[in-house]
């Protein structure tokens, strides 16, 4: 079973997108290579559920963002060495000499493609497995007990391989012989294949581990600890957004007696924001990820809904309410499966009238809030809604986040507090842009 996390969640939270500026992914691949692009997009779609795999991905990467490592192997010679072990091999040692021989009288009679296809490929491997010893042991004289030379010990041992060794010790592949041009390809791509592979694999996993570890560090990003299901806990402190230089932290405490957080504020006061930041984390914290936290320990979790931007659908008939009330069903069906979810609702059934806005949010607030194994943040402009929840749920956290009055003009601290929030500020604002006086001015024109 893999993490739950629907295209309205990723889209919601701006987990995905390799040319959205904004993106999450886009944040980190800070990668090199097209192998490694590919790994980090498949780290994101598909986050860990293992507490163990989780804590050690982050091990790694917090030892690669205490100890500065750089990938000083050529992307394009990497490249080549790909497409090298990808063309089909030669089968026995006999048949490659034949081939090669042929190739060799092609390049001598002027059709020199495939000849230097070889000569490129080869040369490209020695180069990139070089490289890939130096940075092995740039890694080791930085920290001998780096987990990383355990997980690549097999690529270690490779190297020191006797046949490798006498690959990488000879002269450059333009001057040898035929004979031996042969007998080095058929090592390559016939006895040692399957293991070269797995060490492109592996140069793929080291240019995003260094990645990834360059932006925690740049970002100034910490780890989170991942318990087993059954603790069934998230607290975080020092919450932000990635995405935002010197913002407000908060903190995030959710257990099974404690399971839903009700939020209200009024609009700008940040509480998207916060939602968004949340999410994010617990995304990222399944991916072993550095994070915008100070400190973070969390149960693992079957997987993340979330409805913030649920737009309609013109095409299926849609409106906007029924599209959110779709959304909410979808979401009840996941829950009443009994998973281990992070639910967040951003201002629902705001797409109907107050009357029925505030009768559906109070009895789907609380009927959701008796999923204990769930956790859940619900935000909301109805103040009503939790002044009757408050009253009825000894398990909801009541916050809100505050809006300051300068003279007439409202600022915001974007710091959570206890209670629900009896800010009401909208016609102030509107007034404050002067619309109704453009209005008038407009009436007066047309008059």
């Amino acid at each position: 079973m893999s993490f739950i996390a629907d295209k309205q969640t990723l889209d919601d939270l701006n987990l995905l997108g390799k040319y959205k500026s904004g993106s999450i992914f886009h944040l980190f691949n800070r990668v090199q290579t097209d192998g490694g692009e590919k790994l980090l997009e498949l780290m994101f779609r598909h986050p860990l559920q293992d507490p163990e795999a989780i804590n050690q991905r982050s091990r790694l990467l917090q030892h690669f963002q205490q100890k500065t490592v750089a990938f000083s192997m050529n992307p394009s010679r990497v490249k080549d060495m790909e497409l090298y072990l990808g063309a089909p091999g030669n089968g026995n040692g006999l048949s490659t000499t034949r081939i090669t021989l042929q190739t060799k009288l092609l390049q001598l009679m002027g059709v020199k493609e495939r000849y230097e296809l070889l000569v490129t490929g080869l040369e490209a491997t020695k180069e990139v497995l070089k490289s890939f010893a130096a940075v092995l042991t740039t890694i080791a004289a930085l920290d001998p007990q780096h987990p990383f030379l355990e997980l690549v010990s097999d690529n270690r041992q490779l190297l020191e391989d006797k046949q490798l060794s006498l690959f990488l010790l000879s002269g450059p592949v333009q001057q040898l012989n035929v004979l031996k041009l042969a007998r080095f390809d058929h090592c390559l791509r016939t006895t040692l294949y399957e293991r070269l592979k797995g060490i492109l694999q592996t140069i793929y996993q080291l240019d995003v581990l260094l990645a990834v570890a360059a932006v925690g560090r740049g970002k100034g990003f910490s780890y989170a600890q991942a318990l087993p299901a059954g603790d069934n806990t998230i607290r975080i402190s020092g919450l932000y957004h990635p995405g935002i230089t010197g913002a407000v932290t908060n903190p995030v405490s959710l257990h099974g007696n404690s399971n839903v957080i009700f939020l209200t504020g009024a609009n700008m006061a940040g509480k998207s924001t916060f939602m968004k930041s949340f999410g994010i984390a617990v995304y990222l914290a399944h991916m072993g990820f550095p994070l915008a936290v100070e400190n973070m320990a969390f149960s693992i979790r079957d997987g993340l809904f979330s409805s913030i931007n649920v737009p309609d659908n013109l095409k299926l008939g849609y409106s906007h309410f029924y599209a959110e009330v779709l959304r909410v069903k979808q979401v009840a069906e996941a829950v009443s499966e009994g998973k281990n979810l992070v639910v967040i609702f951003d201002e629902l059934f705001k797409g109907t009238n107050v009357k029925d806005a505030y009768d559906a949010t109070l009895a789907v607030s609380e009927a959701f809030g008796e999923n204990n194994n769930c956790f859940f943040i619900i935000s909301t402009h109805i103040m009503e809604v939790g002044e009757q929840l408050m009253g009825r749920c000894k398990h909801f956290q009541f916050l809100y986040l505050p809006t300051i009055l300068k003279g007439s003009i409202p600022a915001y601290t974007y710091k959570l507090q206890e209670g629900i929030s009896a800010d009401r500020h909208g016609m102030m604002i509107i007034e404050n842009e002067g619309i109704l006086e453009i209005i008038r001015g407009e009436a007066f024109v047309k008059q």
